[in-house]
C-alpha cells in the first residue's frame, strides 16, 4: 500500500532506492528501539533505577546522536559528498556497537555502547531524506518520506517481538548480539545496490557556487516562522513518543505481569501494525489535501494528536492489559500522522542546498528533546512518584503524558495556518 503510492511512477532506480533506505531504516530503528523490550531485564540484572533506565534508553543514544547530526547532515550537503557510502558506513558502525551493548558489564559500560549506537546512526537519516529529495517529484514527497519512515513502526515491530522473544529464551546480552549480525551484513551488500542520485535543484550541485556558510544557512531555515513550528511540535511529539514507548513497555510488565515475550508480541504487532497505517496514512492525506490547499498538509496531524490524548488516558487507566492494547492501537495510529508531513516540510520549506541540515534539526529536537529527555524525564518522575504511588508511578506518569499531546497538537496547527504564505514552490 505504501510502496504503491510512494513509488509509483517513479523509474526502477529510484523504487530501488527507496525500498534500500526502508530496510536501512528498519535496521536503524530496531537496533535503537530494541534497548526499550529488554530494559526491564537489564535492569533487574544491573540494578538500575528507573532514572537509570532513562538515561540509558533516552540520553545517553540522544545526545551524541543529535549533536553529531548536525555535522555530518553538513557534510551531507556537500556537493561532492556521496551520501550512500555515508549510509552504509553508518550502518556497519551502529550495528556493531549494538553488538558491543550485549557484552556490556555494568551500567558505565552500556552507557558507552549505547552512545555508540547514537554515533552510528547520526548519519542516516539526514543523508536518506536528502537522497528521497533528489529522486523522487515535489508532488510526492510527502508520500515518499513517509514510505521511508515506515521503518520506525517496522523496525520498532520487530525489536519488541522479536527481542521479547528472544530475551526470554538467550538473554538479553545475547539478544543484542544476535539482532546486530543481519546488520553487519547488510552494510556489506549496500555499496551495491544503494547509489547516490546526484544533486538536484541546487547551484551547487553543478558547482556554480560553494556551498552557503553554515551559521548563514541556520539563521535562513529559523527566520521561517512554519519551520520553527514545525520543529518544536515534531520535538514534542517525540518527547511523549519515545517516552510512552519506554514507560507503557515497562507498564505492561510491571503493572500487568506480563513477560518480556507476552509484552513484545501484543505491544510490537499491534503498536507496529497502527503506526505503519498512520505514518503513511499521514503522508498520503499530506500530498492529497495538501495539493488543494497548503494548510491541510498539517491538518490531519493536528487534529490526530488531539484526538488521541482522552484514549490514551483511558488506555492507561484500565487495570485489564487487553482492553489497554486494544485502547492503545487508535492513537497509535493517529500519532504517527505526522511523520510525513513535518519532515517534507522540512525539505520544502529551505532552500535546496539546506535540505539535510534542515532535516537534521529535526532530527536534533525530535532526538534530544524527544530520545533524550522524555524517557529520562518519565522516568525521574516515576522515581518520584513511588512513595506515593508504589508500582502505580509509572501509571501515574502516563496519565499526565496523554494530556500532554495537545501541546503538538496546537504548534501543527499553528504552523499550518503559515504554509500558504511561506511554503516555497
Amino acid at each position: 500500500m505504501a510502496g504503491i503510492n510512494a513509488t509509483s511512477g517513479s523509474t526502477p532506480s529510484t523504487r530501488l532506492l527507496m525500498w534500500t533506505l526502508l530496510v536501512v531504516y528498519i535496521f536503524n530503528f530496531l537496533d535503537r528501539q530494541i534497548v526499550n523490550i529488554l530494559a526491564h531485564d537489564i535492569s533487574r540484572d544491573l540494578n538500575l533505577s528507573d532514572t537509570q533506565i532513562g538515561l540509558m534508553t533516552g540520553l545517553a543514544f540522544a545526545v551524541f546522536y543529535t549533536f553529531l547530526g548536525i555535522p555530518i547532515a553538513r557534510y551531507a550537503d556537500r556537493p561532492h559528498t556521496n551520501r550512500a557510502r555515508l549510509i552504509t558506513i553508518s550502518l556497519g558502525f551502529w550495528s556493531l556497537m549494538t553488538a558491543a551493548c550485549g557484552l556490556a558489564q555494568n551500567f558505565f559500560q552500556l552507557l558507552l555502547a549505547r552512545i555508540g549506537v547514537g554515533v552510528g546512526e547520526a548519519g542516516c537519516t539526514p543523508a536518506a531524506h536528502s537522497l528521497i529529495t533528489d529522486a523522487v517529484p515535489k508532488e510526492k514527497r510527502a508520500s515518499a518520506i513517509a514510505f521511508y519512515g515506515l521503518g520506525i513502526p517496522i523496525g520498532s515491530l520487530i525489536g519488541m517481538a522479536l527481542g521479547g522473544a528472544l530475551s526470554d529464551i538467550i538473554g538479553w546480552r545475547n539478544t543484542f548480539l544476535a539482532v546486530s549480525i543481519p546488520g553487519v551484513l547488510f552494510a556489506f551488500i549496500l555499496p551495491f545496490i544503494l547509489k547516490d542520485p546526484g544533486r538536484h535543484g541546487s547551484a551547487t550541485a553543478q558547482g556554480a557556487t560553494p556551498q552557503q556558510p553554515f551559521f548563514e544557512a541556520l539563521v535562513q531555515i529559523m527566520s521561517s516562522r512554519a519551520f520553527v513550528l514545525v520543529l518544536l511540535g515534531a520535538s514534542f511529539t517525540a518527547f511523549l513518543s519515545y517516552g510512552k514507548g519506554v514507560w507503557v513497555t515497562i507498564l505492561f510488565q510491571r503493572n500487568f505481569g506480563l513477560t518480556a515475550a507476552e509484552t513484545g508480541l501484543w505491544l510490537g504487532i499491534t503498536g507496529g501494525l497502527s503506526s505503519m497505517l498512520g505514518t503513511w496514512l499521514g503522508g498520503y492525506l499530506a500530498d492529497r489535501f495538501g495539493a488543494k490547499d497548503k494548510r491541510h498538509i498539517l491538518t490531519a496531524p493536528a487534529i490526530g494528536m488531539a484526538v488521541a490524548a482522552p484514549i490514551l488516558f483511558v488506555a492507561y487507566y484500565v487495570t485489564d492489559w487487553r482492553w489497554a492494547i486494544a485502547l492503545l492501537m487508535i492513537p497509535s495510529m493517529l500519532n504517527y500522522f505526522y511523520y510525513g508531513p513535518c519532515y517534507a516540510l522540512a525539505q520544502q520549506l529551505v532552500a535546496p542546498g539546506q535540505r539535510a541540515v534542515a532535516t537534521s534539526l529535526v532530527v536534533f529536537g525530535q532526538n534530544l528533546i524527544g530520545l533524550g529527555l522524555g524517557p529520562l524525564f518519565f522516568g525521574m518522575l516515576s522515581d518520584a512518584f513511588k512513595p506515593m504511588a508504589g508500582e502505580d508511578s509509572v501509571r501515574w506518569v502516563l496519565y499526565g503524558a496523554a494530556w500532554m499531546g495537545l501541546i503538538p497538537a496546537i504548534l501543527l496547527w499553528r504552523a499550518s495556518k503559515r504554509l500558504n504564505a511561506e511554503l516555497k514552490t
